[in-house]
């Protein structure tokens, strides 16, 4: 499933069902197939998914790193795609529909 979010003050942003669910989640909403981030949500939406992300990054650093050998690695494609790439489209697609006084709503 894609869901995909929209303001008129941005383009779309599209997103796997599960990576949403785990977004909206995050911003204290419920997986619907429809919902809004009012202007009023907004604030507390980005700080959450901001403070999300600084508690994921914060918890990749405790974990013990690999001195391997780079080659040793996994290649790039094979890495996981962390939770601030993952945020990263929709973090700006808020602030700039929070800039522009204009509600979020998404569909599935």
């Amino acid at each position: 499933m894609i869901v995909t979010f929209k303001s008129s003050a941005t383009a779309d942003t599209l997103m796997f069902g599960d990576n949403a669910k785990q977004l909206l989640s995050l911003m204290g909403k419920s997986f619907d197939a429809k919902g809004i981030i009012t202007l009023e949500q907004l604030p507390a939406a980005i700080d959450a998914l901001k403070q999300a992300i600084a508690a994921s990054r914060e918890a990749e650093r405790a974990q013990p790193q690999d001195d391997d050998d780079p080659e040793d690695r996994p290649p790039a494609m094979q890495m996981p795609v962390s939770l601030a790439q993952r945020a990263a489209p929709l973090i700006e697609q808020l602030e700039r529909s929070l800039k522009a006084k204009q509600p979020v709503i998404w569909e599935s």
